[in-house]
């Protein structure tokens, strides 16, 4: 009975991670490919400011090195919001929503060689969305836990 409870609780914790990651990632526009002084990355999504007041955007690159990478996020009025340098293999950061309309990440080099790229941007998850991923983990150390309990009771009882 402990084995079949522990295992519905993993089977629904693993339903509500996915159903977490969902939820967190809509509205979230993503890209990758591969960069070079040539070739630029742009990723662009529709924000509404009545909806979300922070965006967020990420950038990932797989062969980094100091000083060649560039980050910017446009308004929609193609305004520069936000500009920076990727020194660290993943970057993360918030900006202001003040207008409705598409807000686009620009992810640049400034090398020849080509280096694959990871960018996503996109409205910042609300705390009952995060919350959803949390509770998930949760559930799902439960039932792990119950099954190893009753993988102890079953080999204490055969031993006695």
């Amino acid at each position: 009975m402990i084995i079949v409870g522990s295992g519905a609780l993993i089977v629904i914790g693993l339903a509500l991670l996915a159903l977490g990651n969902q939820i967190i990632l809509d509205g979230v526009s993503q890209g990758d490919g591969k960069i070079s002084v040539n070739q630029d990355i742009i990723v662009s999504t529709n924000f509404d400011s009545q909806k979300t007041s922070v965006g967020i955007f990420a950038v990932q690159i797989m062969n980094l090195e100091e000083n060649v990478f560039s980050a910017k996020v446009f308004d929609p009025l193609e305004i520069e919001i936000i500009s920076l340098k990727v020194n660290e293999e993943t970057v993360e950061k918030e900006f202001d929503v003040l207008e409705s309309g598409i807000y686009k990440l620009v992810i640049k080099s400034s090398n020849d060689e080509e280096s694959q790229v990871f960018g996503a941007i996109g409205p910042l998850p609300d705390e009952g969305e995060k919350s959803i991923s949390y509770i998930s983990v949760y559930v799902v150390i439960i039932g792990m836990v119950g099954l190893f309990g009753a993988g102890i009771l079953k080999i204490k009882k055969r031993s006695i």
